[in-house]
């Protein structure tokens, strides 16, 4: 009885200790629209192509070598036109090798890339570890059908110069342009599940918050909360929504913010990651919208959220 009795305790104070980092941590809430930049560690094929031989390369193959070498960057490789290459493609679960002109190879560079990038909105910044976490989903990359892998990559802030309004069956879409003659304000880790994360390497940007204590799901109240973001040039406003539904995990809103249903029509691509306040505790980040009905959006708790950080 005795041996149980110190199992339990072992086992209890191990959650405790595992809980208790998240319970007493507090972040920054955030809301800057971002640009993002990451650079994949492979080449991908963004189209079909046919080849001289009658073989393909096919959409999503992952360039792993030329002629036996790993490549950095395809638009230094000087072959000469009238040289056979050799290149070992990944595709799916096996290895495909293809025999192609060196002249064939340099028109093959145009269908290929090791970058991707996209725009959303910085969720919360650590002010004591100076870590970031942004999106509250993963980056897809639709012109390779693929989660990208980062080698590296860099956040930048973007300015808003025009919404494009959301109507039911059509998501709207913020066009933006980044800050890069700025510089990088951070660096990119990990592209996981619940968001993009890394490294804060620049002052803190000012915010409509200190920072603020997160809470778990099922502390949430249903009723109304804010949510931050921008919707016209660097400027971080705050939004009336009212929540609706919680699990543990996630939960569901409706825009209620008139000002913010004229401009947008409710959520609009670019939003994701949009802290959410309710009762000044920092509850989540915004990740998805209802296509048919724009005024409602889904959210990631964010206690889930930073589980999924890499630190």
């Amino acid at each position: 009885m005795k041996r149980l009795f110190h199992s339990l305790l072992l086992v209890w104070l191990t959650l405790f200790m595992f809980v208790m980092p998240i319970e007493a941590k507090k972040l920054i809430p955030m809301g800057h629209t971002i640009s993002v930049q990451l650079q994949m560690p492979h080449y991908y094929v963004i189209n079909d192509v046919l080849l001289n031989s009658g073989d393909w390369l096919r959409k999503s193959d992952q360039l792993l070598k030329v002629d036996g070498q790993d490549i950095q960057a395809l638009k230094d490789q000087k072959i000469s036109s009238n040289k056979s290459v050799k290149l070992v493609l990944q595709r799916g679960e096996k290895q495909h090798t293809v025999q192609v002109t060196g002249n064939e190879f340099q028109q093959l560079v145009s269908f290929m890339k090791n970058q991707t990038d996209g725009v959303g909105t910085l969720t919360y910044i650590d002010p004591e570890r100076l870590e970031y976490g942004a999106l509250g989903h993963q980056i897809f990359d639709h012109s390779i059908d693929v989660t990208p892998k980062v080698l590296k990559g860099s956040l930048y802030l973007a300015n808003i110069a025009q919404i494009k309004k959301s109507r039911p069956g059509e998501p709207g879409y913020k066009i933006s342009s980044n800050e890069r003659h700025e510089g990088e304000v951070g660096n990119v880790l990990s592209n996981e599940a619940y968001g993009i994360f890394g490294k804060w390497q620049q002052p803190l940007q000012q915010s409509l918050y200190p920072p603020l204590e997160i809470i778990h799901g099922n502390e949430i109240k249903i009723g109304p909360a804010k949510m931050l973001t921008s919707i016209e040039g660097s400027k971080i406003e705050s939004f009336s929504i009212n929540i609706h539904k919680v699990t543990n995990e996630t939960f569901q809103f409706t825009v209620t913010d008139k000002r913010l249903l004229q401009k947008t029509g409710g959520i609009i691509q670019g939003m994701s990651g949009s802290p959410i306040i309710q009762n000044d505790q920092f509850i989540g980040a915004v990740t998805h919208m209802f296509v048919e009905e724009p005024q409602k959006g889904a959210a990631i708790t964010i206690v889930e959220m930073i589980k999924k950080s890499p630190n």
